[in-house]
């Protein structure tokens, strides 16, 4: 227990306190409060009800001065007054008086010490205090001891937002105050809004320190070269990071120093849905583990079996464990700056090819652009491919403009002299439900020559409609896989389809074109010219 208890940040409560318990004190707790059980093999399998995910329309920040002119305001960064928060967090604190038991975890966000921040943890269930105590970085008795909060975060899946009382669209609510230093999670059980608030912090903290945050994973050659992996949900950031070949240093969300690329976390949080032990070895030995904790896994209730490819609970189950129960993970979730950046996209419309070079400027137009696409069969109403972009590959956690992100990188960039990718974890040979996903064999084999620089000495083709490099032929890759055109059955209409998506980009890039200079609107596609 820290010399500072809640009584300094104003928190008055009769519950018993359970202060920085570590793994097996909050399994036993959850598992004796019945909040979750035990697996056959040991990891804690939990359900998280309603939510399965984020509930992104129901985060909010607190618009006041220190944010009026710093946020950027809009459908991703909703504004929540000063005096709607002043209630909420009344009644927040009102909640806490009433319970009988609450977890604290005094953690870290951010591995390298120059750059992390002191976030205190308050929940009202052990499972979610084992949960944001993987995930974030330990401190150690020492730093413990003397731990004063920079930030707090008290979630409490019980409390029941009132929309007109506390200004928010449900029952839900996520209520960041940037110039009180709090953050408010209630009315869902989907611990991953823990992890989020805390990246969103960073990402609002960092720049200002001249550091870029990203929505990324990363790992490291032999050689001590790091790679970066930014993508949305679904396009593989974590599968393609966990390379035995490489050092880990996180899955999800980093920070670019001038020094290092560093693990904001100090765990992962993986996809567990159709979780493959052939594919993905080291994410699947981690379901065997004590100290995992796996949301909305179906497991049978007398064999503690687990079935990951049943999605009866959710589609986006999930897992999360310490960064060292991947085998080569980094000791010290850091690397050095990278020498290659790779922007993930899980393309529906089988439009993109595998693996294409970009320059700078172009990097900058697809970090921006952050594009992937959604399948029928996802969402209710999606019956075909559905275009996303989100900016910076993360748009509900960026707090500022993009141009802010976007610039930072493409200074690291140009600094560095990086290489950059974009590699196409999608659908080859036609769009989603005709065509084929995209072989994981074939992305391994073409990002290894990325990595290890032997693709820079590829002959290369210009691609029609985006511009950017593409191989056209790299050593073990079958080279009609590298023309995405040459892989559907009517050319004609792979022809429209990227006309279709050409277009897409262009619109949704309208909305940055005057935030960037020539060279990056320069980078736009363009459908090509018939004579």
């Amino acid at each position: 227990m820290p010399a500072a208890g809640l009584e300094a940040q104003g928190i008055e409560t009769r519950a018993t306190l359970h202060w920085n318990l570590e793994t097996a004190r909050l399994v036993e707790a959850a598992v004796t409060r019945g909040e979750g059980r035990l697996a056959a093999d040991g990891p804690l399998v939990v359900e998280t009800g309603q939510h399965t995910g984020r509930s992104a329309q129901d985060k909010f920040i607190v618009k006041d001065a220190e944010t009026a002119d710093t946020v950027w305001w809009g459908k991703t960064n909703k504004a929540m007054d000063p005096a709607h928060f002043a209630a909420l967090k009344a009644d927040f604190f009102a909640a806490l008086s009433d319970k009988s038991d609450l977890y604290v975890q005094d953690l870290f966000g951010g591995s390298q010490p120059s750059y992390r921040v002191r976030v205190r943890v308050i929940n009202e269930l052990a499972w979610h205090n084992l949960f944001i105590r993987t995930m974030l970085v330990r401190p150690d008795a020492a730093e413990l001891k003397g731990f004063e909060a920079d930030y707090t975060i008290i979630d409490l899946p019980s409390f029941r937002a009132d929309p007109a009382r506390h200004g928010c669209r449900s029952e839900t609510v996520i209520a960041v105050n940037f110039t009180e230093k709090l953050i408010l999670i209630g009315g869902t059980r989907y611990a991953g809004e823990m992890k989020k608030s805390v990246f969103g912090l960073l990402n609002y903290l960092l720049p200002m320190d001249g550091v870029m945050p990203m929505h990324c994973s990363a790992n490291m050659g032999a050689d001590g070269s790091t790679a970066v992996f930014f993508g949305l949900s679904g396009t593989g950031k974590t599968t393609l990071s966990a390379d035995a070949s490489r050092t880990l240093i996180g899955d999800d969300e980093h920070g670019w120093s001038d020094t290092a690329v560093f693990n904001f976390e100090g765990g992962c949080y993986a996809k567990m849905i159709r979780l493959s032990a052939e594919a993905e070895p080291e994410i699947f030995a981690t379901t065997k583990r004590f100290g995992t904790v796996l949301e909305n896994v179906v497991m049978d209730p007398d064999s503690r079996e687990l079935d990951l490819d049943d999605a009866t609970l959710a589609e986006n189950s999930r897992g999360a464990y310490p960064i060292d129960f991947i085998p080569n993970a980094s000791r010290e979730n850091m690397g050095g700056v990278p020498k290659n950046i790779v922007m993930l996209t899980a393309d529906a419309y089988g439009v993109l090819p595998p693996i294409a070079k970009m320059t700078p400027d172009q990097a900058m137009y697809h970090f921006l652009s952050g594009y992937t696409a959604r399948v029928a069969g996802t969402e209710i109403g999606v019956t075909e491919p559905d275009a996303t972009f989100s900016t910076c590959f993360g748009a509900p956690f960026m707090p500022r403009h993009p141009s802010v992100y976007g610039n930072l990188l493409k200074e690291r960039i140009a600094r560095g002299g990086v290489d950059c990718w974009l590699v196409n974890t999608g659908w080859t040979g036609g769009k989603y439900g005709v065509g084929n996903r995209m072989p994981i064999k074939a992305t391994r084999a073409l990002l290894n020559a990325a990595l290890d620089g032997s693709l820079n000495d590829a002959e290369f083709r210009t691609d029609p409609n985006f511009g950017f490099k593409v191989p056209v032929s790299v050593p073990g890759v079958d080279a009609t896989i590298l023309d995405p055109r040459a892989t559907w059955a009517n050319p004609a209409e792979y022809d429209a389809a990227a006309a279709k998506l050409v277009d897409q980009f262009n619109e949704n890039f309208a909305q940055f074109a005057d935030h960037v200079d020539e060279g990056v609107r320069q980078s736009a596609p363009r459908v090509p010219q018939t004579v």
